[in-house]
């Protein structure tokens, strides 16, 4: 990580500091404001970098589901864990497109391939680039996930027309340690440095509710924020309840006002980034939404079901951003 100070133009010419050198402390510092301060603040760095109006609208689609090694205590797709869930092999490349399309009709404008591997092998790269270009050949922006790169495997996905690799970090780097040990919050790094190197656009966020303290979500933001680049895009995931996993037993939902400060911390941290509220929103109010997106929330997922867990049905969607006055695929 590279510490530093910034200043890009946004498109209406004004500047807006981006930084990679903050404190854990001036992260506190932000998310303690009174709310009408916090929100203030929050909106106003949205609007001099994005339409205030509009949301991202993205698909995701489980391409290979469970039997992965590691042992993420949050995770379904986990083999160390009793969840029910059945793995399955690769889907067929007509079958991944055919949802690709289905997932443009509906609304989408990116799709997201999401496969449950520590690794890829190299034979299963070949598959996934083959997706990437037939599914970016249909217009939209493309996405996958699939564990640990290499900076060869990265350069491969790039010249399939990859835009983005989501490998998320998922929580701070003191809690870490208790929810995943498989796999070190180095390594995640690392392929956020292979995914860099190879041209392509970094998806990165965490997961809230599994445990963790107010300052571990502070934490996370703040390693996210430091990255030599900020991420262009950052889920934030309310983790969705998974019977049979480590975390089951120690989640607490997260306050809503907190969810709010959480999102307005990090649109002003990352004033740059596009801010995915992600996986949990089946369990947020659609008021919550609302302070969400005016908090600088810019991205959601679309769809019934978000890899293996439930998502808000896309008539709910609409009504919502309809009678918000906000732009999207769905409206």
């Amino acid at each position: 990580m590279v510490g530093g100070v910034g200043v890009q133009r946004n498109e209406n010419g004004n500047s807006a500091p981006v930084r990679s050198d903050w404190e854990r402390a001036e992260a506190e510092a932000l998310y303690g404001l009174p709310f009408a301060d916090l929100m203030f603040r929050a909106q106003s760095v949205h609007r001099e970098n994005f339409d205030p109006n509009h949301v991202e609208t993205a698909s995701l689609l489980s391409i290979k589901t469970g039997g992965c090694p590691e042992d993420c205590g949050y995770c379904s797709q986990s083999a160390h864990y009793d969840t029910g869930l059945k793995a399955t092999r690769l889907m067929d490349h007509a079958d991944v497109v055919a949802t690709a399309q289905l997932a443009k009709n509906a609304g989408a404008t990116r799709f997201c391939m999401a496969a449950a591997w520590r690794s890829p092998k190299d034979r299963d790269l070949d598959s996934v680039c083959d997706m990437v270009s037939a599914v970016k050949a249909l217009g939209m922006e493309t996405c996958v996930t699939l564990g640990m790169l290499t900076l060869r495997q990265a350069a491969r996905l790039a010249e399939a027309g990859l835009d983005f690799y989501n490998h998320n970090v998922d929580t701070s780097p003191e809690f870490y340690g208790t929810i995943i040990t498989s796999r070190t919050l180095q390594d995640r790094i690392d392929t956020l440095a292979h995914v860099r190197d190879a041209g392509i656009k970094v998806c990165s966020g965490g997961i809230i509710g599994m445990g963790e303290r107010v300052e571990d979500r502070l934490g996370m933001l703040v390693l996210l924020a430091n990255l030599r680049k900020h991420p262009e895009s950052v889920p934030i995931n309310l983790w969705n309840e998974v019977k049979g996993v480590p975390v089951y037993d120690s989640a607490e939902r997260p306050d809503p006002i907190a969810q709010v400060r959480l999102v307005a911390t990090a649109r002003i941290m990352m004033p740059k980034s596009v801010v995915r509220l992600s996986a949990g929103r089946r369990y947020m109010t659609d008021e919550l939404q609302a302070l969400c997106f005016l908090a600088g929330a810019n991205s959601i997922f679309i769809g019934d079901v978000l890899l293996t867990t439930e998502n808000p049905k896309a008539d709910r969607d609409a009504n919502l951003l309809n009678r918000l006055g906000i732009t999207s695929g769905l409206a």
